[in-house]
């Protein structure tokens, strides 16, 4: 079987169990990246890993923790149904220990969200949507990828995500002051009723503390409160450096 025909919880199933070939150093990353291939029964599917031990060390976020916010990115992203974030499991034993592991996305590193914007309008509303609900703090236009294996527009690089303080820095916004659709709300109140009756929060709770938990339950509801995407905050960076 092609590792294009497995489902998503194949695809798990291969990153969590597989055998891990290392392929090489992704470069251009700020903190160790890598390209590796998991095997299993026979399926190969390429990642991205992103080990605890490569983290470089920041001011605003508790060292030894991005890999875990990858993971806690994807959790979020399939609560919500959106796909926005591939696959990505933390594989506690890896050639340099434990780390995040996401499926890889074949795509044309020329294009990002600022060329894919005009013909996926309705797809970075949930961006837009997302990233407030993660608090996403880098979302660089180059973390937008055309996947063409799917067709879809998914994201990457959320290792900076579920600040409890607010630190949004993105550059969808686009959508700023235009009223929530429909289907988005809908989702965002799943979203908090699976923090509320604990199975979601079950999930994240090897991933995040739990004033990170409830600072993203405060965040979802205060956005499906306001009923609008937000402007950007005046006076704050609200747009990651570089755009792309």
């Amino acid at each position: 079987m092609s590792s294009l025909e497995l489902t998503s919880a194949q695809i798990a199933n291969v990153l969590y169990a597989g055998e891990i070939e290392l392929l090489g150093q992704m470069r251009y990353s700020s903190n160790g990246t890598f390209l590796v291939e998991a095997c299993a029964d026979g399926v190969a599917v390429p990642a991205v890993y992103k080990p605890r031990r490569g983290e470089r060390p920041l001011w605003d976020f508790p060292d030894g923790t991005l890999c875990q916010r990858e993971v806690a990115a994807f959790e979020v992203s399939n609560t919500l149904g959106w796909g926005i974030v591939p696959v990505t499991i933390l594989r506690t034993e890896g050639p340099l220990g434990i780390g995040a592991l996401q499926r890889f996305v074949e795509h044309d590193p020329e294009e990002h969200y600022f060329t894919l914007l005009a013909d996926n309008q309705d797809r970075f509303r949930q961006f837009a949507a997302y990233d407030i609900v993660v608090n996403n703090t880098d979302r660089k236009g180059g973390h937008c990828l055309h996947d063409l294996d799917n067709g879809l527009v998914v994201g990457i690089d959320h290792g900076l995500t579920f600040s409890v303080e607010w630190k949004l820095r993105t550059v969808v916004w686009d959508f700023a002051g235009e009223d929530l659709p429909k289907e988005l709300i809908i989702d965002l109140e799943r979203l908090v009723s699976e923090l509320d009756d604990g199975l979601l929060a079950k999930t994240l709770a090897p991933l995040l503390s739990p004033v990170e938990i409830a600072a993203l339950n405060q965040r979802t509801q205060m956005l499906l409160r306001a009923g609008k995407f937000p402007q950007p905050d005046e006076g704050y960076h609200s747009v990651p450096w570089p755009l792309v």
